[in-house]
């Protein structure tokens, strides 16, 4: 499959479905599994979904598009995202233009390092259990790494162990094992872990045993990204200066601080389900992050500089390109093909990427129009179809279905204005 991918289309929202499909098979970055998948509108067959989860009576469908124009880490990238809002694809489309003039985004991920942990209570003298627990260092290694061979064997394991006293009242000590989970996700790996060292670090240490799970603030899976607009991309020198100011309100108020996160990870999240990825893992590491320091602060900044601004996030991201649903959904594997991550490092950045341009979108229209006026704008297409009843505008040349074009093109011609790709 090719490589060499272009993610500039302009128009692409003007196209049918049909002529949208065509032009990404053109690109030949999907196989004939994944473009027979696609073109028979995606969906997950009722069997495999009755061996997913529990109590399965049918599927539950999202649309699935895809985010242009994102460059990153000088490489162009297709971005599908599984989302129901309308604004959510245009907006990371337009702002992935506007970084894209300024060289695109930039970022890097730290090792695929998962944390396990093992909880003891009542540990008599908990800092001298402490000290024990870390100079038997080498053997929980061993313990962890002989409970994964296979991923062993493939360069990851155990990696360092840390002890960490909740409590000296209450003789609470909790061990972290760091485990390298390669292309993976990692969360049944280090699952696994934590419970084979769980009675040698009590051994050890003393106490009762109690929780051994991993920890989906993983601090040491760390990405960081970081783009530049400038001013003119932005629609002037005002705009930028009010997203340097709005920044400053969401550091100094976490009241506002949610609400921008939640901005940034509109993106994040829609493209973390188009992928398989646990986008609830995800959500509870991003939001924990923001509030390590005490007080819940803005994953992501913009700082004003000569001619725009400069954005930086830095937030946990486990995700993986091997396993997990990829293994039994055609539609994961098709959207893995189209973001081309060659590997969990490669996809955390175009991740957090997508989180940036989100969040930049959002801030822009604060700063500007406000988000009121393009956002309802594309919402006419959700009403519209909604009056139409549950057939959609498609199912029948019906006034509510003549109503229904207009609405799109209006919607359309805000895409054009600054909300979508072109």
């Amino acid at each position: 499959m090719s490589q060499n991918v272009f993610s500039r289309i302009s128009g692409f929202y003007k196209r049918c479905l049909e002529d949208r499909l065509s032009a990404i098979e053109a690109l030949g970055v999907l196989d004939e599994d994944a473009r027979a998948h696609l073109a028979s509108g995606g969906g997950l067959p009722t069997a495999v979904a009755d061996r997913l989860c529990e109590n399965v009576i049918a599927t539950h469908a999202l649309p699935l598009g895809l985010a242009l124009n994102f460059r990153v880490n000088q490489r162009d990238v297709l971005v599908p995202m599984a989302v129901e809002e309308p604004s959510v694809i245009a907006a990371a489309s337009n702002a992935a233009r506007m970084v894209r003039l300024s060289g695109g985004f930039t970022g890097e991920a730290d090792p695929p390092i998962m944390t396990a942990q093992v909880q003891l209570d009542d540990v008599p003298d908990v800092d001298a259990a402490a000290s024990r627990v870390v100079a038997a260092r080498a053997s929980l290694l061993a313990a962890g790494d002989a409970a994964i061979p296979r991923m062993v064997a493939r360069g990851g394991g155990c990696r360092d162990v840390e002890a960490r006293v909740l409590s000296a009242e209450l003789g609470v000590l909790v061990v972290h094992l760091y485990v390298e989970v390669g292309d993976a996700m990692g969360a049944n790996l280090v699952d696994t872990v934590a419970e084979a060292v769980a009675p040698l670090v009590q051994r050890i240490a003393g106490g009762t045993l109690g929780l051994r799970i991993l920890s989906n603030l993983t601090v040491r899976r760390l990405v960081r990204v970081t783009a530049t607009a400038s001013d003119e991309a932005l629609g002037g020198a005002e705009v930028a200066s009010g997203i340097a100011r709005a920044i400053r309100f969401a550091e100094l108020d976490p009241y506002r601080a949610a609400t921008h996160n939640k901005g940034f990870m509109n993106g994040l999240d829609a493209t973390a389900v188009a992928l398989g990825q646990d986008f609830r893992a995800i959500e509870a590491g991003a939001h924990a992050y923001a509030a390590m320091s005490g007080r819940y602060r803005p994953l992501s900044t913009w700082e004003r500089i000569p001619g725009g601004v400069v954005g930086r996030a830095e937030l946990p991201l486990a995700v993986g390109t091997v396993g997990g649903l990829a293994e039994v959904h055609a539609g994961v594997r098709a959207a893995l093909q189209l973001v081309g991550a060659k590997s969990a490092r490669e996809l955390a950045v175009v991740l957090a990427s997508v989180g940036l341009a989100s969040n930049l979108a959002a801030l822009r229209a604060l700063a500007s129009e406000g988000i009121q006026r393009g956002h309802m704008r594309l919402h006419e297409r959700k009403r519209a179809l909604a009056a139409a009843g549950s057939g959609g505008a498609a199912a029948s040349p019906s006034g509510e279905a003549k109503r229904f074009a207009p609405e799109r093109a209006d919607g359309a011609r805000v895409v054009q204005q600054g909300e979508g790709e072109t």
